[in-house]
């Protein structure tokens, strides 16, 4: 523990204080003298002198000069005005006045609220932009939007029908819906109607192939798969389920009419777009047996 030093002497004028500390034969290298605008504290091993003094001073015109065994202390007063006495009066807690005076001088001020405007990329397809084929999908979109303009209402065949028979999104649910009841013909004329309306929409041709496909109208499924993976480009992640369904409807005809190469060709194109499905792997493997055992049999 320090010896605290309280022999010293001090005399003042309004505008100074005259401050006398014995050093008590301490060597000058030793003592550590700090001073503040209130504050005043000399360390000299084993002595310490610390004090709060009655009102502030400035420190950087005030002076402490080391020799002769003594630290001979020059304050200048910030206030002309005598004192009382060379520390502060007791009773108050000055040591929390000499902490709010540090944390005015250190804390900075608080930052100002404010918010910030954050926008995205709009995004059509459901892959994130850095991933996207821009060119392929700009394109893409552009090919649907001509189609969508593509309506030919003003045909003679047409004068008569409500205006939800002149939508060709309307003919394809409708065609969807008879689909699904397995009344496969009133679905074509459906999907008919709306081609008429609108050739440049290839789910119309898709559809229209499954439906022939029930009917055992082989060559025509083969042909609106074939107009559909034409429509269906360019190849991008939002066309990629269609594209897969026509290779299959188109290559489903093939084998139908005995063509099994042709019909592998479909199926493994339809495996290029996606390689994990396991029905299509299952189905160009049965159709690769065919191929290998008509091969066999006519060598026999």
């Amino acid at each position: 523990m320090p010896v605290r030093v309280s022999e010293f002497s001090w005399q003042q004028t309004p505008a100074t204080v005259f401050l006398s500390l014995p050093l008590r034969g301490v060597c000058v290298r030793d003592a550590d003298v700090f001073c503040g605008e209130i504050y005043l504290k000399v360390n000299f091993p084993p002595f310490l002198f610390e004090v709060f003094l009655y009102a502030p001073i400035d420190d950087e015109k005030s002076k402490a000069k080391i020799g002769n065994d003594v630290i001979l202390f020059t304050l200048c007063k910030k206030e002309p005005v005598l004192w009382e006495s060379l520390s502060m009066p007791s009773g108050r807690n000055w040591e929390n006045i000499f902490s709010e005076k540090l944390k005015e001088d250190r804390v900075p001020a608080p930052r100002t609220a404010g918010s910030i405007q954050i926008s995205f990329t709009p995004r059509v397809f459901p892959t994130a932009l850095r991933e996207s084929q821009v060119a392929e999908e700009e394109e893409w979109l552009h090919k649907q939007a001509e189609a969508r303009r593509a309506m030919s209402t003003d045909l003679p065949e047409f004068f008569d029908l409500k205006e939800e028979e002149k939508n060709s999104d309307w003919l394809k649910d409708k065609g969807n819906k008879l689909f699904a009841t397995e009344n496969y013909l009133a679905a074509v004329d459906a999907y008919n109607l709306a081609i008429r309306l609108n050739c440049k929409i290839p789910l119309l041709y898709l559809n229209r192939a499954a439906c022939h496909l029930k009917l055992k109208n082989l060559h025509k499924a083969i042909e609106d798969s074939s107009k559909a993976l034409e429509l269906l480009t360019p190849p991008v992640a939002d066309n990629a389920k269609a594209r897969i369904k026509a290779h299959i409807r188109r290559g489903t005809a093939f084998c139908r009419l005995e063509l099994y190469v042709e019909g592998l060709q479909d199926y493994e194109a339809a495996l290029k777009i996606d390689p994990a499905n396991t029905v299509v792997q299952n189905d160009a493997e049965k159709i690769r047996n065919i191929i290998q055992g008509t091969i066999l049999r006519s060598h026999e």
